[in-house]
């Protein structure tokens, strides 16, 4: 029987997603300066170039950072609830026979 997950309860699953977006709102702000940084320093050592190339970098800076952001702030949700204690794991007799 799979024990049952602290994310079952809606109180507490509640609370975790109010921080997880909470953490995702901060990374977006972050992203935005890091990619406002990035066209500057671009700009700087380039100079003007195609607006294509600012795009494509913007892009994926901004994407880049966000996506790696939301992962680990659901591996943080997952393991700041208990989630990850709440799984069957088939292998435990294995390790633990002498």
């Amino acid at each position: 029987m799979v024990p049952p997950s602290p994310l079952d309860d809606p109180e507490k699953a509640a609370h975790a997603w109010a921080r997880y977006l909470r953490i995702m709102r901060w990374m977006m702000l972050v992203t935005v300066g890091f990619v406002a940084a990035a066209i500057y320093l671009l700009y700087r050592s380039n100079g003007a170039v195609s607006i294509h190339f600012y795009i494509a970098a913007a892009l994926g800076v901004g994407f880049t950072m966000l996506l790696a952001s939301a992962l680990m702030g659901l591996a943080f949700l997952s393991s700041g609830t208990g989630h990850d204690e709440s799984i069957v794991d088939p292998l435990e007799d294995e390790r633990n026979a002498p």
